[in-house]
């Protein structure tokens, strides 16, 4: 039982979180984190990618970049639809933590009691917690699991009933994390039997309409259809991905069925966030968010409550949840001590959906902070100082951002996977000079950054550790499309402020 753990083992190592970012911060940052969300789905050739910031009430940022379907090239919007597949589980768990807030049902309810049908089945007595926090043994989507390709439909309710009674267990119940789709099912069937209605019908009713979801629907129907992204393969060395068809989830909606936007999405994550009332009290929102397992993640743990997984971002817990449907994967995260919420959909099977969500958190971090002690702005420097010199520097090694955080100035290698592995802060000197602060020693560590402004007062170049990079517009004047440079500025782009 080494897997189980207690929330305060997971967390008593983990450094105090960031401060909640200031929400005036967070909207000069917008712009910014459009450019860089941008630049990263080009760089990364990635189909498309829709976003959305929030913090607690507000929509900060809401945008989308590429297609939605690269044989037509048809743009992506922020209205498109995508398969958010296990965000599903969240809904659920929500469901099912609101019936039992109502006293129709229990934490430690068992299969059998709920699901008659399944008293002689390898999960008999496994319970409502353990399904819902997967520690329940239940194998992972059977042991013909080809529909995830779309070799044929996704299991019915009797199919879902022939899989836990031939296949149903793997391990004991807790004796580890054992990540399961088929118990969400069985989450989904307990559901329809304590309610005496369809799943989807629930949930819709229960969850969707009082949070104003209209863009959300528990599986995908003919209308969500005519919406929805295309879904891609990777490209396989065929030089070019291949459409993937949608389908339905019959009995694994609970699982995997859900559509969405980022919009919508972070709406119904940010009602999550410990001081929201919207869909639980506090004691259902603790119970969702404690820790129930972990599981190795990176060089760190992960964790899994009641339908959510947390994760640590710099120093801040996150909880949230991922999905992966055939030609989509997509990740939201939330703050539930700040409400700040990110959610990243991409319609592409290799789509850095969750590298995008840490990266968005990163750069709000560094962004949306006040300035350090020490990093104050010497005597007639001026944040106008600052504006002057910010946006986009090329060289032939790439790109620098120039990027203004309150009364700091921060470099930041728009490329790079991980914000933080591209970023420095710098020091103003005076109005045109600075020093990089942190520095490894492999860069300009100690060395001047100046930038020389011409007769209009506008910055005609910077160098940084003597090579001179030039403000986009006038780099690609000097050199021309031929050195591969082109604007990263994106389509369909909306910031909120």
């Amino acid at each position: 039982m080494a897997a189980i753990v207690q929330w305060s083992l997971v967390t008593q190592t983990t450094p105090a979180p960031p401060p909640a970012p200031s929400l005036d911060r967070l909207r000069e940052a917008a712009p910014y984190l459009s450019r860089w969300l941008a630049t990263q789905v080009e760089t990364r050739h990635v189909p498309g990618a829709q976003v959305a910031v929030r913090l607690g009430d507000e929509l900060v940022l809401s945008a989308a970049f590429g297609v939605a379907d690269e044989a037509t090239g048809a743009e992506l919007t922020t209205g498109h639809l995508f398969r958010v597949a296990s965000h599903s589980k969240t809904f659920t768990a929500v469901a099912v933590l609101r019936l039992v807030a109502a006293g129709r049902l229990r934490l430690d309810d068992t299969v059998a009691e709920r699901l008659p049908d399944c008293a002689d089945t390898p999960l008999a007595r496994v319970t409502v917690r353990e399904l819902l926090s997967h520690t329940s043994g239940a194998i992972r989507d059977g042991v013909d699991a080809d529909h995830w390709q779309l070799d044929g439909p996704f299991p019915d309710a009797d199919a879902l009933r022939a899989i836990v009674r031939d296949h149903g267990a793997t391990y004991a119940p807790q004796e580890r994390f054992k990540y399961s789709n088929i118990g969400y099912g069985l989450l989904g069937a307990i559901i329809e039997a304590v309610t005496g209605r369809g799943y989807a019908e629930h949930v819709t009713e229960d969850i969707l309409v009082p949070l104003g979801l209209t863009d959300t629907r528990p599986e995908i129907d003919d209308d969500a259809a005519g919406r929805a992204v295309v879904g891609h393969t990777r490209a396989h060395g065929r030089g070019h991905r291949v459409s993937v068809a949608p389908t339905a989830t019959g009995a694994l909606a609970a699982a995997t069925g859900f559509v969405s936007t980022a919009e919508e999405l972070s709406r119904f994550f940010s009602a999550l966030a410990l001081d929201r009332r919207e869909l639980l009290d506090e004691h259902a929102l603790r119970l969702m968010h404690r820790a129930e397992a972990s599981f190795p993640r990176g060089t760190g743990t992960g964790t899994y409550g009641l339908g959510l997984i947390g994760i640590s971002v710099g120093g801040r817990r996150l909880v949230g949840h991922s999905g992966g449907f055939p030609g989509q994967i997509t990740r939201t995260l939330v703050d539930p001590v700040t409400g700040l919420t990110v959610s990243v959909l991409t319609n592409a099977v290799d789509g850095p959906a969750d590298a995008l969500a840490v990266g968005l958190v990163e750069l709000i971090d560094l962004l949306a902070q006040d300035a350090a002690d020490g990093q104050a702005l010497p005597a007639g420097v001026t944040t106008d100082d600052l504006d002057r010199l910010t946006g986009r520097y090329v060289s032939l090694w790439g790109e620098t951002d120039m990027v203004r955080a309150g009364e700091r100035l921060v470099l930041i290698d728009p490329g790079t996977p991980g914000p933080r592995d591209g970023m420095h802060e710098l020091r103003a000197l005076d109005a045109t000079t600075f020093l990089p602060e942190d520095e490894d020693g492999f860069g300009a560590s100690g060395e001047r950054i100046p930038f020389d402004l011409g007769d209009d007062g506008r910055v005609v170049r910077m160098r940084v550790s003597g090579v001179s990079s030039w403000p986009e517009e006038d780099y690609l004047a000097r050199r021309g499309d031929a050195w591969g440079h082109r604007s990263a500025a994106g389509r369909g782009v909306t910031g909120r402020d």
